[in-house]
């Protein structure tokens, strides 16, 4: 009986002749289990899906088309980078009557990884990374982009190098010339006034994106993530102990980094193992009220 509903989009025209860049619909829940090595379960993805209207009397899309294969896409046992563009060519051939030639979809969705202590080897936590993944599919031409979000600790030079004057200046008062010490009274002493001064760190985020190659068989996420921690040495906890909390100090101390910092480690670590790098961070100050930031390109270094 459907033959009887009426059906706007396809019986009527635009009285407006304008191509319109990008027509879909966004927001869409969708459980997917990617191709990601070291991460278990599916994930709960919100995803964007368009198509372009270069059809200038074409009325509307065909959404309901567009939603369908979403939902086919869910049922996959794994999405890879192939699955991702075999979807967009089937949103182009199922909207040949609206001339459409490009497809694009975005998805965000965040990836749980156990991630084990510093130095308790019994315990372990599970951690969430932001993601965003972008599939583009115009005139032939497949595009694939992934950005990862990394939590890290960030401990400023400055202050760092602040309190230790502050430190000495308390030993050098604690302390005058020709006293006699010995090891004991100064580590005594340290333990007691160690901390008249310390260093401000603060929860900091490292966004990083990258182009994935088209012939990908995984989306190459964790191995990313895994690449920023390890250039920065001092991503978050999940759950520690006190020995845990120690060797985080440890690192911290031994990892003074500014904003900038930051941005060049991962830029300089990266370049040349990835198309199209791009990495921004922010530090959260602890000591201001507003946020410290830093950005590179592969696009400006090049120019330079």
């Amino acid at each position: 009986m459907n033959k009887d509903l009426p059906d706007v989009a396809s019986n009527e025209t635009s009285p407006i002749r304008t191509p319109l860049e990008w027509v879909g619909m966004s927001r869409i829940d969708l459980p997917l289990q990617l191709s990601e090595p070291g991460c278990p379960g599916p994930v709960h993805a919100v995803v964007d899906a368009l198509v372009n209207l270069p059809g200038v009397t074409v009325k509307g899309i065909h959404m309901s088309r567009i939603y369908s294969m979403l939902d086919q896409t869910s049922r996959l046992e794994t999405v890879a980078p192939g699955d991702l563009r075999a979807l967009l060519e089937r949103m182009i051939d199922s909207h040949q009557d609206c001339h459409t030639d490009g497809a694009r979809v975005a998805l965000e969705f965040s990836l749980l990884s156990r991630r084990p202590a510093l130095r308790s080897s019994d315990l372990a936590g599970w951690k969430a990374y932001p993601v965003q993944l972008e599939a583009r599919l115009e005139r032939g031409s497949f595009s694939l982009s992934a950005s990862v979000q990394v939590e890290y600790s960030s401990t400023c030079p400055c202050s760092a190098a602040l309190s230790r004057q502050l430190i000495a200046d308390g030993f050098r008062s604690a302390f005058p010339e020709d006293t006699g010490l010995k090891s004991e009274d100064v580590a005594v002493w340290l333990e007691q006034h160690a901390t008249l001064a310390t260093p401000h760190s603060q929860r900091s985020e490292a966004s990083v994106s990258v182009n994935i190659p088209a012939s990908a068989r995984d989306f190459g996420l964790m191995a990313l993530i895994d690449q920023i921690e390890a250039i920065l040495a001092t991503p978050v906890q999940t759950a520690v102990k006190r020995v845990d909390e120690q060797a985080f100090a440890s690192l911290n101390g031994q990892n003074l980094m500014y904003v900038e910092d930051a941005a060049r480690r991962i830029q300089s670590a990266l370049s040349g193992r990835y198309d199209n790098l791009h990495t921004h961070v922010r530090h959260l100050e602890s000591l201001h009220s507003h946020d410290a930031v830093a950005a590179a390109s592969a696009e400006y270094q090049g120019s330079r």
